[in-house]
């Protein structure tokens, strides 16, 4: 059998287009909706109750065309609207990289935060349009919206890390992140 030979990438350019979103050359875009978050917000009641009432879409990741290959440095933007359900804030849904490397995220609009978990301990870091946020290997970690316009980051990462969505399921993030009168607030984590 022959080894895999992954495809070359030509050198280039990757505009940015930071209202819309998007970036050019365009690869695929993934968009995420409530019920695409099952299990991961606190009060599943009232996850039941909005997906029901519309099923909106809380998230979407517009990717590069650079491959997740090993070597590769894909780039993708995501975008997580303003929201809550039971007044958790509105978030990705949070993985771990199987292959542990690190990863960085540049905020691009809006307000956020990148809540990590490396299984022991948590942390926090308030993201907005400019600041970089870091992700050491071996940590999870979720975007979340903390904003009330959408927030915007750019994510460059190796391609060869992989996404493990269950890790999280199984093990949490350490907290959550609820909406307050006077912004956000972290909960600790209770299944």
């Amino acid at each position: 059998m022959a080894d895999f030979a992954p495809q070359p990438v030509d050198p280039g350019r990757v505009d940015v287009d930071v209202g819309a979103g998007t970036l050019r050359p365009e690869g695929p875009t993934l968009v995420r909706r409530l019920s695409d978050l099952e299990g991961l917000f606190r009060d599943q009641d009232a996850w039941r109750r909005d997906v029901e009432d519309g099923d909106r879409v809380v998230y979407q990741v517009s990717s590069s065309r650079v491959p997740e290959e090993p070597r590769e440095l894909p780039q993708s933007i995501t975008t997580i609207l303003p929201g809550t359900c039971g007044g958790e804030l509105y978030m990705t849904k949070g993985h771990q990289h199987p292959d542990p490397q690190g990863e960085i995220y540049l905020g691009l609009a809006g307000t956020g935060g990148l809540l990590l978990h490396d299984g022991k301990r948590t942390e926090w870091v308030d993201m907005a349009a400019g600041v970089v946020g870091y992700i050491p290997p071996g940590w999870a970690h979720r975007s979340v919206n903390t904003g009330n316009e959408p927030y915007r980051f750019l994510a460059v990462y190796p391609g060869s890390a992989g996404h493990d969505y269950g890790w999280v399921v199984e093990h949490g993030m350490g907290s959550r992140v609820m909406r307050t009168d006077a912004g956000h607030r972290l909960v600790a984590w209770d299944g």
